[in-house]
């Protein structure tokens, strides 16, 4: 660890003042290499306030999706995180986990930007610089395909509990995947599976997600903003990208560890807490076009799957790939 990475790891750890001489005996550096350290982290986006008789202190940190920020808010995980690739700008970090043959289970790439940025359904997901989380997580589960896919529920879960975490909000689950808040959506969830052709083997999984942080209503394009919020918008205030960052990768690795054991029973009770859509009147928007249908949305099943009940009293199952789900009147409503 250098000299300035251990001065910015004990002024993380005081919420008040740290003499200059403190931080030379506990380092072991010259109060002179202490000034340098503390003067090429205000270089780095450091805001360190300096009082005399008093010495330093963290005023505040760089908004910045590095390793080193997030790092600093990450606590140990078992699998999610332990390799983690930092990015000024890709095109998808979901293509560039793609194209990492040999990066091992749960090998993370987070932009700050992306160029070319995925949905569901080839749509694009907006993600301008500085303003969002857009991680993708490649998983290399020892499970069969018919396994796999609560994946996204379970994404979608960890993403409300890591908001919830650091920022008190509480997010409802539109079905199948998507955390919203106030009736709009916050976060992207795009799940992309590679099979081996001769044994139907999972070789990897993709699962990209991207949250927004700190868009502005400017920031959405016209048809997005319609349904689209930010944190921001919602809280008013400005939220820590590594902060949030690390706290889903942590809730991630808790939701594969669940997966590779088997028991998801935790989980599909979260979901269903937080599913806005049950006890409503939804819409069911066929895939590739067709009549639409109403129906009520009476459960979510043990395999996240939505269960309604038409017209006719009767119910049955819908799945992800079947149709997608909106309100009446709105996205949630």
């Amino acid at each position: 660890m250098s000299s300035r990475e251990e001065v910015l790891s004990l002024l993380r750890g005081e919420e008040g003042f740290l003499s200059g001489q403190d931080l030379s005996g506990r380092l072991g550096l010259s109060r002179a290499a202490v000034w340098k350290a503390v003067d090429a982290l205000r270089r780095e986006g450091y805001e360190i306030e300096a009082r005399t008789g008093l010495g330093y202190r963290l005023a505040a940190a760089p908004d910045a999706m590095t390793e080193k920020e997030i790092r600093s808010f990450l606590g140990k995980t078992a699998v999610v995180g332990r390799e983690l690739r930092c990015f000024a700008e890709l095109d998808s970090t979901n293509n560039y986990l793609k194209a990492q043959p040999d990066a091992p289970d749960g090998t993370v790439a987070i932009a700050d930007s992306q160029t070319a940025g995925r949905g569901r359904m080839d749509r694009s997901f907006q993600s301008p610089k500085g303003q969002g989380i857009y991680l993708s997580v490649l998983l290399r589960p020892f499970l069969t395909p018919d396994r796999l896919p609560p994946v996204t529920a379970l994404a979608g879960v960890s993403v409300c509990a890591a908001v919830e975490r650091v920022c008190g909000a509480q997010p409802g689950l539109k079905w199948p995947n998507d955390p919203v808040l106030k009736g709009k959506k916050l976060c992207g969830i795009l799940t992309e599976l590679s099979l081996e052709a001769e044994t139907g083997r999972v070789q990897s999984l993709v699962l990209g997600i991207g949250v927004n942080v700190g868009q502005g209503e400017e920031d959405f394009s016209p048809e997005v903003r319609e349904v689209a919020t930010s944190l921001r918008q919602v809280l008013g205030r400005p939220v820590s990208r590594p902060q949030l960052a690390a706290a889903l990768l942590e809730e991630l690795d808790r939701a594969y560890a669940a997966l590779l054991a088997g028991d998801l029973s935790a989980y599909l009770a979260a979901y269903r807490s937080r599913c806005v859509n049950l006890g409503k009147t939804v819409q069911l928007i066929p895939f590739g076009g067709g009549e639409r249908e109403t129906a009520q949305a009476v459960d979510i099943d043990e395999e996240f799957s939505l269960v309604v009940r038409g017209a006719d009293g009767k119910e049955r199952t819908v799945r992800s790939g079947e149709v997608s789900v909106r309100g009446l009147w709105g996205y949630t409503e």
